[in-house]
């Protein structure tokens, strides 16, 4: 087996450059050094034919099956974890417990908000040290803690504990969505993420649908053992989410230079192929360097992150104001019991599975992304057209469903897009927490658009919603715009983008 040598990688700002990395390149052997005519190979001849080799492609094949199966599959489980806590919370708040904490007023409100802020404030610190503990013991630790603060919602008795205990759970998961897409775009080339963030999306939503339902069939404990419906549905999901941190521990798998730590993963051929096809589409595979604050903060120099906070805030506006508030909007806007608003909350994300897929595979096979984000966002538009400007309530009911699909399936898009445009391991990490940051931002706005005395329409969380699906739609064409624009001067002067040869945007 041949040795390749890494590439320097030069980031915008130069203070982060990997050195060179020797790994070891399965199909490199046997490649002439000279074509027929005598004249010697480049690199890019090299990686082209090591691209197009048939061993070659076998072995990637096995090695994304391994990392779906293995990261894939329990990113989707941990990433429900924020999607878990508003399906529990927005099923008991058409429950008894609004009466029982005496969560009057805008207090409901305030729970959500604080644990937005609280989330928002440790995003950054916790997405730096995933990278210095380890994905197993980070996310094994975190999930534990958020399952057992969970199991302790069920014994407080006032609105306080609650907000004190809502404070908690906002910090244990802080490091869960940046870490999870940081994670997951360190081990996928560029125009194999979109589908993988789909995948980690459609375990999500699958999981907080099927907790809808749990919950509906925990609201009929009510008064059993002494316990309120709405207690059973922390206890019960908390224990689980508890059980869920322990398996974290042994299925999560490390960075791809450090995945020997993981359980029964990859050999050293794979681990060798792995950061080598990642080396070929960005060069940014391998450690990073060491860390420093300068390394982080150059980082926010970068207009590019304020353009994917940006969009980040705006979808994040309309899928807190829909994940938290459905079973209220089913309830008092189309006039559901409590029952029925918490099990009808279900199909729209069940539903969401189908378009959040569908769209990434075109997305990752003919390798766009502003399309399909302009897409998916004018969707979500008529979705909340129909679902506030209608009087039939199935109309309505049909509405959610589009905005619902919609915003999920832009979730993954917009990651993609992100994770594309950006080359370096601090600059990922960075730009992975301040787009879970301005996410959460958007969900502190969002939980304050639906406004009880608007029903039945609800007006203000329609026309927000519409108008900051509006501005993504101008911000993604401005940025494709841009995009195109760097990509023709770098083929047609030779700049380099993100301080990498050969690196072009995707949009």
């Amino acid at each position: 087996m041949a040795l390749v040598a890494g590439k320097k990688q030069i980031v915008e700002n130069q203070l982060e450059i990997s050195r060179p990395v020797y790994i070891t390149a399965p199909s490199d052997a046997g490649l002439p050094e000279r074509d027929p005519d005598g004249e010697p190979r480049t690199a890019a001849v090299h990686r082209e034919e090591r691209q197009h080799d048939p061993t070659r492609t076998r072995a990637e094949a096995r090695l994304r099956r391994k990392v779906d199966l293995r990261l894939c599959t329990i990113a989707g489980i941990l990433c429900s974890l924020n999607l878990l806590d508003s399906g529990i919370i927005s099923s008991a708040a058409v429950t008894s417990m609004l009466s029982d904490l005496n969560l009057v007023r805008d207090r409901y409100s305030v729970s959500i908000f604080i644990f937005t802020v609280a989330s928002v404030a440790f995003q950054l610190p916790a997405t730096v040290l995933l990278r210095f503990i380890g994905p197993r013991l980070f996310f094994s630790a975190i999930t534990c803690a958020f399952g057992i603060i969970t199991m302790c919602t069920a014994a407080i008795t006032n609105w306080q504990q609650m907000i004190a205990l809502r404070v908690l759970l906002g910090i244990s998961m802080a490091g869960i969505y940046p870490g999870l897409t940081y994670l997951i775009s360190t081990w996928y080339t560029r125009h194999e993420q979109q589908l993988r963030f789909a995948l980690l999306q459609s375990g999500e939503i699958i999981i907080l649908a099927t907790g809808s339902i749990v919950n509906f069939g925990l609201n009929h404990l009510d008064h059993r053992n002494g316990l309120r419906g709405w207690q059973w549905m922390y206890l019960v999901q908390g224990s689980v989410t508890v059980f869920l941190g322990v398996i974290t521990y042994f299925w999560m798998i490390d960075f791809p230079d450090q995945c020997e730590n993981s359980f029964y993963f990859l050999t050293e051929d794979e681990k060798s192929l792995a950061i080598s096809r990642i080396n070929e589409d960005r060069h940014d595979a391998g450690k990073p360097e060491p860390f420093s604050l300068s390394a982080i903060w150059v980082h926010f120099l970068d207009p590019k992150l304020y353009a994917f906070c940006v969009l980040f805030f705006l979808l994040n506006l309309v899928s807190t104001a829909l994940s938290y508030f459905l079973p209220i909007i089913l309830q008092s806007g189309m006039g559901f019991n409590s029952n029925k608003a918490i099990l009808l909350s279900s199909p729209p994300y069940y539903y969401a599975v189908i378009p959040v897929l569908l769209s990434s595979f075109l997305g990752d096979k003919y390798r766009v992304r502003a399309p399909v984000i302009i897409f998916n966002a004018t969707c979500l538009i008529v979705g909340f057209c129909m679902l506030g400007f209608s009087s039939q309530v199935t109309v309505r009911y049909i509405g959610t469903f589009l905005a619902t699909g919609a915003y999920i399936s832009n979730w993954a898009a917009l990651n993609a897009y992100q994770a594309n445009n950006i080359v370096g391991q601090w600059k990922r990490a960075t730009v992975a927490a301040a787009i879970s940051a301005c996410n959460g931002l958007g969900g502190i706005a969002g939980s304050y658009i639906v406004r009880q005395p608007e029903a039945p329409r609800y007006l203000t969380a329609i026309w927000v919603s519409i108008g900051s699906h509006i501005l993504m739609i101008i911000l993604v064409a401005a940025c494709t715009m841009w995009f195109c624009i760097a990509n023709r001067k770098a083929k047609r002067k030779g700049s380099l983008i993100e301080g990498v040869s050969n690196f072009h945007y995707t949009y």
